[in-house]
């Protein structure tokens, strides 16, 4: 299944996605929660009655809605740095010996066709396409082997990076975690449509501009290793969001460096998932909201 959050005359509310249309589950299964974190707490009875109502659920046409990310405001939203050799080269460090993990404040989320701000506080405005996974249920403690059954499914996202921000200090949410610079989406394409994760061809373009072509089988650490070991430290709950890093191309490591400016149209494509497409735009006025 693909699993989406859309917005339709006003409404905000989840629904699966079929080739050009969207069956409505709060039209079909009013009982089912209306947002993707607690349909997704809900567990395998939810799950079941989605499927079902691929059958006979009503239906809305793609073209007539807005996607939104699935997961608008995740529990937590996780990163994994230098996790591609081609990156790690490129950027001219050593491979890591165990994952590299930074957080992305949730409040920097946004779906598939929002603007992504280039600050007012920067212009070192950078992409990095990205295999994401979205946990299922609450866990702790689980092995490589069981890592599998608690990912609700696979995702796209873009880690938008303020490299100058990023790189002045150690830690790197500050410059991860700019307001707009997590785009997650099109869906959450459930483990059945998806079985092997990691053989999946990922492409960036810019402008039209391919910058990065690789596969999902270069990752270091993969999503089960990734679900091992965070799951050592702390629990892992329902719509918690992990993306598992970027391969080489990045804007900031071409010479001359090729960083994102106002206009600039990012595409991210991962075989099997789906596009997630992103302008960049001009940060607006601050203040108080």
């Amino acid at each position: 299944m693909k699993l989406a959050t859309f917005t339709q005359a006003g409404s905000r509310r989840i629904g699966l996605v079929v080739g050009d249309e969207v069956v409505d589950l709060a039209a079909a299964l009013p009982e089912l929660p209306r947002e993707m974190v607690g349909f997704l707490e809900a567990g395998a009875d939810a799950l079941s009655a989605a499927q079902a109502a691929l059958d006979d659920g009503p239906r809305l046409p793609l073209s007539a809605l807005r996607l939104e990310a699935p997961i608008a405001r995740p529990p937590k939203f996780l990163a994994v740095g230098l996790n591609y050799a081609d990156h790690v080269a490129e950027a001219g460090l050593d491979t890591p010996a165990h994952p590299t993990i930074f957080n992305k404040q949730s409040t920097c989320v946004t779906g598939p066709g929002g603007g992504v701000e280039l600050p007012r506080a920067s212009h070192v405005l950078d992409y990095e396409g990205e295999l994401g996974f979205v946990i299922g249920r609450r866990c702790r403690h689980v092995s490589r082997d069981d890592a599998a059954d608690v990912i609700a499914g696979y995702t796209i996202v873009n880690d938008v990076s303020v490299r100058d921000w990023q790189l002045r200090v150690p830690t790197w949410t500050m410059g991860k975690s700019f307001d707009t610079h997590g785009p997650i989406g099109p869906w959450i394409v459930t483990p059945e449509e998806l079985p092997e994760p990691h053989r999946l061809r990922l492409r960036t373009w810019v402008n039209g501009e391919l910058r990065q072509d690789s596969n999902t089988k270069e990752l270091i650490f993969d999503c089960f290793q990734l679900v091992e070991h965070l799951s050592t430290a702390f629990t892992l709950e329902p719509g918690d969001v992990i993306a598992t890093g970027t391969p080489s191309g990045v804007g900031i490591a071409m010479k001359p460096p090729r960083l994102l400016q106002v206009g600039d149209q990012m595409r991210i494509e991962i075989e099997g998932i789906g596009t997630l497409e992103n302008p960049v735009v001009a940060e607006p006025g601050g203040g108080a909201a």
